[in-house]
């Protein structure tokens, strides 16, 4: 608990936001816990949409054709 009133860098944010949550601090602006878990899986809805990763574009297409 010191560690965080200290707001040491070695605190683990997990732990942050443990202690906020036994505190009654609101995380996210959000108050209901159940509506933190609602926001949480529409957040893991919209990662679950993007590509797991993004390629470069490969030189080499000197024809200046672009399909």
């Amino acid at each position: 608990m010191h560690s965080i009133e200290r707001g040491a860098a070695t605190t683990s944010i997990g732990t942050v936001f443990n202690v906020a949550t036994i505190v009654g601090v609101p995380l996210f602006g959000v108050d209901d816990p159940s509506e933190l878990i609602a926001l949480r899986r529409r957040g893991e809805e919209r990662l679950a949409l993007l590509p797991a990763r993004v390629d470069r574009p490969r030189g080499g297409n000197s024809d200046g054709l672009d399909f």
